[in-house]
């Protein structure tokens, strides 16, 4: 059957909306494809096993984290280890990678926030990257908790945090849509008693106007999932270079068919062909 999209390139995170529910776009090379237009539909993504770096184009065989070949995974900012752990954030000392790209990334004011993605837990990222971050992580409300300075400092409130809350998401709860109801603006305020003391410390030694306790409300979100899987299995385009199915939904950085879902971010770089069938097509054909 003739599909009714037939587009090939590399694969990038996908752009998102916060519109209800959320807007997501499918980047295939120079292609930007509206995923919710393909809901019910069936879609094919073969990988033709070409991989190239999302920062300097080179071919690798191997992405590392999330699009880079080896070279620069060694030597990008992005790719420091400071980045997973902030609090081990080294440009006061003179050893950033890219001294420039930590000044418009690190040293900008960050938002810490409690989310509910698949249970509470606490976040941190660039101002400028609310509400992007939370809707990445399939959240269904977070609310901002801290303002602070530095991402060095986000990572200081996001350890004491940690002690009380966790940090990671079950990403097969959250797919399910299997998530608790939750009061955030009363867990914010439980979070902030809990780790006054630590606030306090830190106040006293970067300055009171260096953190900053918000009374921001939470922002809720929805997603266009059709379908909910009652078990989520995964796609993996190393493994099998073709991925088929009909388009249930989308929720974090997840296309989710009926045949698995697939993280899209995970195969940034990636040279595939996506093709779009119409809704009757489900038998497939190449």
């Amino acid at each position: 059957m003739t599909p009714l999209v037939d587009v090939e390139g590399r694969l990038r995170k996908m752009p998102v909306q916060a519109d209800k529910p959320v807007s997501y776009t499918l980047t295939v090379g120079d292609t930007r494809l509206p995923l919710q237009d393909f809901l019910g539909k069936t879609v094919q993504i073969d990988f033709d096993g070409v991989i190239r770096c999302i920062h300097c184009n080179r071919k690798t065989g191997k992405s590392f984290n999330q699009g880079y070949c080896y070279p620069c995974f060694r030597t990008l900012a992005a790719c420091d280890s400071c980045i997973m752990s902030p609090e081990k954030c080294h440009y006061h000392e003179g050893t950033c990678r890219e001294p420039d790209w930590g000044e418009t990334h690190c040293m900008t004011e960050h938002v810490v926030y409690l989310a509910n993605s698949s249970g509470l837990k606490v976040g941190i990222t660039r101002a400028s990257q609310v509400p992007t971050r939370w809707i990445d992580q399939g959240a269904v409300e977070a609310i901002p908790m801290m303002r602070v300075a530095t991402r060095q400092l986000a990572g200081f409130v996001e350890v004491a945090c940690k002690q009380h809350v966790a940090d990671r998401t079950n990403w097969r709860a959250m797919l399910k849509g299997d998530v608790p109801g939750l009061d955030l603006t009363a867990e914010r305020d439980r979070v902030l008693t809990l780790i006054a003391d630590d606030i306090g410390r830190l106040r006293q030694q970067y300055g009171d106007t260096s953190l900053r306790p918000v009374q921001e409300p939470a922002l809720s979100l929805s997603y266009p999932v059709r379908v909910w899987p009652a078990k989520v299995s995964s796609h993996n385009l190393d493994k099998t270079k073709t991925a088929r199915g009909v388009v249930e939904g989308v929720k974090g950085q997840y296309l989710m068919l009926d045949t698995g879902v697939i993280n899209i971010r995970k195969y940034t770089g990636y040279q595939v062909r996506f093709r779009v069938f119409p809704a009757s097509d489900t038998a497939g054909g190449n």
